[in-house]
């Protein structure tokens, strides 16, 4: 106390033994070395180079060992058997695809102007090298919308407007969906299996190439009329295996009745509406192609109604098209499909050619047609008289409380106990009415 005192008068710090006296002068503090307990590194270069103790932190090797890294020895074998059999799939697909368009396309580029998606027409007149050229890339005319799915487009044809085909093969890239499908196609009849198949959809002009393909600077008068019409009608031939499955899943085929055919083999039937469409149409080079396809050949149809059963009366538009489905045969070279594929891409021109049928069987075609129209009218009916009503039921209600708003509580009592007694002598007619 008598340091401070001084301390606070001008007078020099007390030197003795008083409280303050450790404070007066603090000792420099002197790091410890971090060199202390290390052998290895030379404490003047660690001290002049700043380099870190020596620990086993920094050696992954030294304070790990190969039981530490099991689990992952286990998880990669599965995981380089999934890359692998993804490249494998998609590389077998694809493989598949060119197969597909080597053996085809040029079928196509001979009947169509353009064939692919660049857009480029080539002349009917093209060299066999020419071709060859073009196909090396089978991106010209193939277009991978998936792995397991290809398409490609063709036009630029009299009587027909445009021809797509798409081919759809197994999901190989996935082993997991791979077997899955497979397993459960053994299990249940329901479920298909995976298969390897192409669809060719073809749209006919039907008399539209004016609409459809309007052609610039030419007066319209000049141009030569190509009647390209044909009666409407639904026909097919379908393999019986999967005769149950395309009525199902077809509702253009559902109105259809089916009858084997003396000139076609056993496994296959014929789906129409007439007896005579089937004599019109089956030609002996059809029935031979047929015939050649064998198992590969899965339908040939000629429809102008819709896949799905209509709900509306403008989805029972006619629009004319030929389909064919075929599985990918197993031969590169597809000796046993092409002629088949062949006949269908000329089939256009068969109908117009020969498909104009009496007016008593259009009667009768139109009369299925007319029936199906009349009830989606009548369900049309039905529908609108249902919201009529709810919409006069909503009105009556907003009118009901828009007086009861109005009314006071003894109103409002009286008002409600007058609909009460209404509603029980409606039901009581009611009952009287039964009995």
């Amino acid at each position: 106390m008598e340091g401070l005192i001084k301390n606070l008068f001008g007078g020099k710090p007390s030197t003795g033994s008083d409280d303050f006296a450790d404070f007066v002068e603090a000792p420099s503090p002197s790091p410890a070395s971090l060199l202390a307990d290390t052998t290895t590194v030379p404490a003047g270069n660690t001290q002049a180079a700043g380099v870190a103790p020596y620990t086993k932190w920094y050696r992954v090797w030294e304070r790990t060992s190969p039981k530490d890294f099991m689990q992952e020895a286990m998880i990669m074998p599965f995981v380089l058997v999934l890359i692998l059999f993804h490249f494998w799939g998609t590389r077998k697909n694809r493989r598949k695809a060119r197969e597909w368009a080597q053996a085809h396309v040029p079928l196509l580029q001979k009947e169509f102007a353009v064939v692919g998606f660049d857009g480029v027409p080539r002349q009917p007149s093209e060299e066999a090298e020419q071709i060859t050229v073009e196909l090396a890339d089978p991106e010209k005319s193939l277009k991978e919308k998936a792995s397991d799915e290809f398409t490609t487009y063709a036009t630029g044809r009299q009587n027909v407007a445009f021809l797509d085909v798409s081919i759809k093969l197994p999901k190989r890239y996935n082993p997991v969906t791979y077997f899955v499908e497979y397993a459960f196609s053994f299990f249940f009849d329901s479920w298909e299996a995976p298969q390897e198949k192409y669809d060719a959809l073809m749209y006919a002009f039907d008399g539209k190439e004016k609409d459809l393909v309007p052609v610039p600077n030419k007066d319209p008068s000049s141009l030569k009329v190509n009647n390209s019409t044909y009666d409407g009608f639904i026909w097919a031939v379908v393999h019986k295996s999967h005769m149950r499955k395309f009525r199902t899943d077809r509702y253009d085929a559902s109105i259809t009745f089916s009858k084997d055919h003396p000139k076609l083999p056993s496994w296959v039937t014929v789906m129409s509406e007439s007896a005579e469409i089937t004599e019109t149409l089956l030609s002996k080079d059809l029935i031979q192609a047929i015939e050649q396809a064998g198992n590969d050949f899965e339908f040939l149809i000629v429809t102008d109604q819709p896949i799905d059963k209509p709900t509306k009366i403008d989805e029972t538009n006619p629009r004319k098209r030929i389909q064919l489905s075929c599985n990918l045969s197993s031969s590169s070279s597809y000796e046993s499909t092409l002629p088949l594929f062949q006949q269908y891409l000329r089939f256009g021109d068969k109908l117009v050619a020969s498909a104009h049928f009496r007016g008593e069987v259009l009667r009768k075609i139109r009369n299925v047609r007319d029936e199906e129209i009349k009830k989606l009218r009548r369900a049309e009916e039905e529908e609108k008289a249902e919201e009529r009503k709810l919409a006069a039921e909503k009105i009556k209600k907003e009118e009901r409380e828009r007086q009861l708003r109005g009314m006071t509580a003894e109103e409002q009592r009286k008002f409600l106990d007058r609909e009460s007694q209404k509603e029980q002598r409606r039901s009581m007619k009611k009952s009287t009415r039964r009995a």
